[in-house]
């Protein structure tokens, strides 16, 4: 009874299986009844194409037409194709799951259509797209990342608030167009632009505008000038980690860059001259500077006082200047030792230390008197106090007026000496030379005076040609420091002080005013001469070295003349020789112990190189090889049970001892025992039929 009830319910459980199979299997048929209905089937990878999980591989199969896709795809890769926008077919934009799609390197002329909403990721570049529409930009609400590089799209063919309805837009490329300014209406969630190697020439101060979360801008390769970029362009980026502004036409950084998370500054390329001291002013974060291929000379003091961060600074590419001026980096450099790479400080003036780097001038900069400014010293170890002293300031080139005047003749004014000393109406002038091509001013004045004017010109064998070079010092300074001088050279140094009887008049009568003081007074000059400039160790100064250093090209040109005769006679020398070597080697067989060749037979190269036959393969030597002769007819019978070897030669010698000449009537081989036969010709053998006509040997 029981075993009646258990298999009663087997065949219970085993039906409801059943019916809850083909209940599944019905499901599945009305869920593909349904997506057929709306247009969604589900096609298996596409013979082209490569699938592997979500990824789906078209590119570079020369498509027309983007074939039926899984409904699984996430990511297409369609670059490199022959795609048009009538390619695209529009059951592409009802599907979910596509997050990333490849359109590179196509056809397209229009920013496509037909794409999903899901869309995440777009790559668009290396197209002919001339516009941006904000109706097809619309239905992509959730794009992240655009890539519109290499295209024809100019400033105008962007429709008005194009981007509106791409609220998660971060990155967008447009790099390699038609622009001539900033797109308009960029969407503020945007965190990296880049605009480079377009025609922007014009920043305006609301460009930027609502870019709060912008961290990298890029701006290489447009016509930006310092004229045409608003002084609060950079100031409104204040999340900004990254700037580039490389191969613009900039003389000078912008200026009220943002200061406050800037990581990377890049100004290399352009045309600067000058770069301002507080441009690098709470720069706390920087990490990478690039000031590579412009034109600068110096760098001010203190530019990099809060850059305490920096890791990376490129300098090459600029004609520096490596005197006092620069004692300062000279300083922060070793301060910061191996916390900071510096690559491309290459001296390119003065001509004593071109191409040297600055680190390597300590005994030079060492030379300048006081301590550089910006560096702190600390006394005492308990404790710190910290000072900080000023460099006095090197000859500048924004505030020297230089005049050629060929007619003037300079004497030496009342008070001028021709020491290094002088003094006039209370005023004490000193002068020393530090170096080859600077002089160390210094002057007392009981007075006080609002401002110095100091002025120098270098004597030459004429006063009456030379130029005289000026320059304002504040009233509080006293001392100057005169660099990039003539070695050897004569100066003659002047200063006389600026006053101004009354402070109350106005800015035309204050300039009268001090013109009337100037002609009033007399300046107070001396002379100097610097010193010579650096020889290497071991060189004799004075005029000997000069007259070596006049001779010099001429006895470069005799060595040189000596010694290309020379190579040539030791060439033709090499050449003669070789030819007669060779000639005479000719003349003798090259195979040495195979024989000598028959006089007056020509040399045969054929035989050398192994493309003809070589009649001295046969060597017979004795003792212990002997050829017997043989009867005429006799055949050959080996004897009983034995491997007889029978050699023919193969050029039997016409001529010489011991050999058998063809017009005899011998029969036989040759026999010889104690010399090497000679070899000639076989074509009498080869007419009383002794031997085959043939050119080999036979065994």
């Amino acid at each position: 009874m029981a075993a009646e009830s258990l298999t009663e319910l087997r065949d219970w459980l085993f039906l409801l299986l059943l019916c809850l199979t083909l209940l599944a299997e019905m499901l599945e048929l009305a869920a593909a009844a349904v997506a057929m209905e709306e247009g969604e089937e589900d096609f298996p990878c596409p013979s082209v194409c490569r699938c592997d999980e979500g990824f789906v591989y078209c590119n570079d199969r020369s498509l027309s037409m983007i074939p039926p896709l899984p409904l699984t795809a996430t990511v297409l890769y369609l670059q490199s194709n022959r795609l048009a926008n009538s390619g695209l077919p529009a059951s592409l934009e009802r599907s979910s799951s596509i997050r990333v799609v490849y359109l590179y390197a196509n056809q397209l002329d229009e920013f496509p259509i037909h794409l999903p909403p899901s869309l995440r990721e777009l790559h668009l570049q290396d197209n002919n797209i001339r516009t941006l529409p904000r109706t097809v930009l619309a239905r992509l609400p959730l794009l992240e990342r655009l890539h519109l590089d290499d295209n024809s799209i100019s400033t105008v063919s962007i429709q008005e608030r194009a981007f509106s309805g791409t609220r998660r837009l971060r990155l967008l490329f447009l790099s390699r167009n038609h622009l001539s300014s900033i797109p308009a209406g960029l969407p503020a969630s945007l965190e990296e632009l880049r605009l480079d190697d377009n025609r922007i020439n014009t920043i305006p101060t609301h460009a930027f505008r609502g870019l709060a979360s912008l961290r990298r801008l890029v701006l290489d390769g447009n016509l930006l000038a310092n004229t045409r970029i608003a002084d609060d362009t950079f100031s409104r980026l204040a999340n900004l980690t990254e700037l580039s502004l490389v191969r613009n036409a900039l003389q000078a950084p912008p200026i009220n860059l943002p200061s406050t998370h800037l990581m990377r500054l890049h100004l290399q390329d352009n045309g600067l001259i000058h770069v301002p001291r507080g441009t690098l002013d709470g720069m706390r974060r920087l990490q990478r500077l690039d000031l590579s291929g412009n034109n600068l000379t110096t760098l001010p003091r203190g530019l990099l006082r809060d850059t305490d961060g920096l890791e990376l600074l490129l300098l090459r590419g600029n004609p520096w200047y490596c005197g006092c001026n620069l004692h300062w980096l000279h300083a922060w450099l070793y301060g910061r030792g191996a916390a900071v790479t510096v690559r491309g400080l290459t001296c390119h003036g003065p001509e004593a230390v071109r191409g040297q780097a600055l680190r390597d001038l300590s005994g030079l900069m060492d030379q300048c008197e006081g301590p550089p400014g910006g560096v702190n010293s600390v006394g005492g170890r308990g404790g710190g106090v910290t000072s900080t002293t000023t460099f006095p300031p090197t000859q500048g080139s924004l505030f020297t007026l230089r005049a050629i005047r060929p007619g003037l003749v300079k004497p030496l004014p009342p008070g001028g000496e021709a020491g290094g000393h002088a003094s006039h109406n209370a005023l004490e002038l000193t002068v020393k030379p530090l170096s080859a091509d600077s002089v160390q001013v210094t002057w007392l004045c009981p007075r006080p005076a609002p401002s110095f004017r100091l002025s120098w010109l270098r004597l030459g064998s004429s006063a009456a040609l030379g130029s005289i070079t000026e320059t304002l010092v504040p009233g509080e300074r006293q001392q100057y420091l005169l660099t990039q001088l003539t070695p050897r050279s004569h100066y003659l140094i002047c200063l006389l002080p600026l006053r101004s009887t009354s402070s109350h008049s106005g800015g035309s009568q204050r300039g009268q005013q001090q013109e009337k003081d100037t002609t009033d007074q007399s300046p107070v000059c001396s002379q100097i001469e610097t010193g010579e400039a650096l020889r290497p160790e071991g060189g004799n100064g004075g005029e000997d070295s000069d007259t070596e250093m006049a001779a010099l090209p001429l006895a470069e040109i005799i060595g040189g003349a000596t010694a290309l005769v020379s190579l040539i006679l030791i060439f033709g020398i090499f050449c003669w020789y070789g030819q007669r070597t060779g000639y005479v080697s000719g003349e003798t067989d090259s195979y040495g112990v195979r024989g000598q060749r028959v006089v007056g037979k020509p040399y045969d190269d054929y035989v050398e190189s192994g493309t003809k036959k070589d009649s001295s393969i046969l060597e017979i030597r004795s003792p212990g090889f002997a050829m017997t002769p043989m009867t005429t007819h006799q055949p050959l019978q080996p004897k009983g049970g034995e491997d007889v070897t029978y050699v023919h030669t193969i050029f039997p010698s016409t001529h010489g001892n011991g050999t058998y000449r063809s017009n005899q009537s011998h029969n036989g081989i040759i026999t010889q025992l104690g010399h090497t036969a000679g070899y000639g010709t076989n074509q009498g053998y080869r007419e009383q039929g002794m031997i085959p006509d043939i050119d080999y040997s036979y065994t």
